[in-house]
């Protein structure tokens, strides 16, 4: 016992040290949303002399941010939503079903894992302008789901491989149809897989500015990363609200991984069944 105190003395003195590294930065923004544009440039490790709400009345009231807002919660559970059922039945359907292009059906699933979807964005701005859909949620829903689809099917599929089939044996001997015993027998295991798909999908649409800079152009429509953008200006930005709205965007995120990390992590550590 003696030989391994310094050994457990090293891991945690790493440990807390990556704590430090990692949350610093956050600390940092978090003080510096309560401090002015003054302050920030002549004490910006300092604590702020006050902890007004000012930044955060301006960001959500002038800037918009309540909009960006409920356009990157609409666009974010709408994609999330979409991507966890469509998968988790596509991952099941595959699992459970053998047909003659069972392989191919999943090697087209995991191609989409292969080729970055921002090669192809292009032919997808065109495809978005015949359908209508420029300068509308619903675009950037579409590209978000079939962007997430690959990974969440590929997860679901090796999840399903795992779970034994008499509990869906049975379950069709008591009269459940195939959706009944999905809803029914699966769904309630799939928790720790639900919960991967689900944050990972969820930090890639709630942070992405890459494709509303490409598909949205009315102001009104713009998620959170896009609509920071008005901070910056040409020749000054204006850090204290631009500190203010990262704050606040970074809250949905960190409660929905309070929610879901017990979960998340067992999924992540402990494999899909216990």
């Amino acid at each position: 016992m003696r030989a391994k105190w310094p050994i457990q003395t090293g891991k945690y003195l790493i440990l807390i040290l990556t704590t430090l590294i990692i949350a610093y930065p956050i600390f940092l923004m978090i003080m510096s949303s309560f401090k002015s544009q003054l302050e920030i440039f002549t004490s910006p490790l300092g604590l702020p002399k006050s902890f007004s709400l000012e930044n955060y009345v301006t960001v959500w009231e002038k800037v918009n941010f309540s909009g960006y807002f409920w356009n990157s919660l609409i666009v974010s559970v709408s994609s999330v939503f979409i991507v966890i059922f469509v998968s988790s039945l596509a991952g099941f359907y595959l699992a459970r079903f053998q047909f003659k292009w069972n392989p191919f059906i999943l090697f087209f699933f995991m191609i989409g894992l292969m080729l970055p979807m921002k090669l192809a964005i292009i032919p997808l701005y065109l495809i978005m302008k015949d359908l209508g859909l420029l300068n509308t949620l619903y675009s950037l829903i579409a590209v978000y789901v079939a962007g997430g689809i690959p990974f969440a099917v590929f997860l679901f599929y090796g999840f399903f491989r795992t779970l034994p089939k008499d509990l869906e044996q049975s379950a069709r001997m008591d009269g459940c149809n195939e959706f009944q015993v999905y809803y029914k027998i699966v769904l309630p295991l799939m928790k720790p897989s639900i919960a991967i798909v689900g944050i990972v999908n969820l930090v890639n649409v709630w942070n992405d500015f890459f494709y509303p800079l490409i598909f949205i152009r009315d102001e009104a429509l713009r998620t959170i990363p896009l609509g920071m953008l008005t901070l910056f200006g040409e020749y000054d930005t204006q850090w204290n609200l631009l500190f203010a709205g990262l704050t606040l965007s970074s809250l949905p995120l960190l409660i929905a991984f309070l929610f879901a990390s017990r979960t998340f992590i067992d999924g992540l550590t402990s494999g899909a069944v216990k």
